[in-house]
């Protein structure tokens, strides 16, 4: 079961392991892409693991994927995780 945030919206991990159940990939092929190992993906996945804007800027580019769309989970999961209550728009 993924781990959503307190307001149940779309994690950067829930987002990453959709993408990849929808392009039938396994952990392992995407970690390969990426350059990051199986078991990041796997945390990442269950939001184990927030993502620096760095390497969401490289998810991105290499998954060929908006970087605004990333940009926003990725901002939102770290305000989250730091208890910040701020929305990104």
């Amino acid at each position: 079961m993924t781990t959503k945030n307190k307001n149940t919206e779309l994690t950067f991990g829930d987002f990453i392991r959709s993408y990849r159940l929808g392009e039938e990939m396994t952990q392992a092929e995407l970690a390969e892409i990426l350059s990051i190992s199986k078991q990041r993906v796997c945390d990442i996945e269950k939001n184990r693991y927030h993502v620096s804007l760095k390497l969401c800027k490289e998810i991105a580019k290499k998954l060929d994927l908006p970087l605004e769309w990333l940009a926003k989970l990725t901002l939102q999961d770290l305000l989250e995780s730091e208890g910040i209550d701020l929305k990104v728009g």
